[in-house]
């Protein structure tokens, strides 16, 4: 990751999950440079359109309208330059077989949200704190992030 600021987007169409993320997110020891969109669409259009340089980290709700977390990770994952592009699956749902699925396609990590707010800011920070100690996809082992 880069010396400066964490550019990071989160794409979630939950206007309270944006908003508890963004909330937790100023609570962190990181300097961070925060992203929205809304949907799948706005994900790819951002991404595809940008002409400054990448994210570090793309935080994935997988049930969104017009193009699922799902959609956009494939077609992320299709493009060379977004390949190595560190993507954290953020959604409310645990089920293994589609937690497998998300790692074999390519994603860095998987957090099921909390229910909680007060362990948002922790999951948070562990993926963050993750992709700043790893230099490459972390191990299946590791993949599944959770509250403590």
């Amino acid at each position: 990751m880069n010396v400066g600021p964490i550019k990071l987007i989160l794409a979630d169409d939950d206007v309270d999950d944006r908003f508890f993320f963004k909330d937790s997110l100023s609570k962190l020891p990181f300097e961070t440079n925060l992203t929205t969109v809304t949907n799948g669409v706005e994900l790819m259009t951002l991404l595809l359109t940008a002409e400054e340089s990448l994210p570090d980290v793309i935080f994935l709700d997988l049930n969104m309208p017009m193009k699922s977390g799902f959609e956009c990770l494939s077609e992320i994952m299709a493009y060379d330059k977004f390949r190595n592009l560190p993507i954290i699956i953020y959604s409310t749902s645990m089920d293994e077989p589609v937690v497998n699925a998300l790692y074999e396609q390519g994603a860095f990590h998987y957090i099921c949200k909390p229910g909680e707010y007060s362990k948002l800011k922790d999951v948070i920070f562990k993926g963050l704190s993750s992709l700043a100690n790893e230099s490459s996809k972390p191990s299946k082992a590791n993949f599944v992030i959770q509250s403590s």
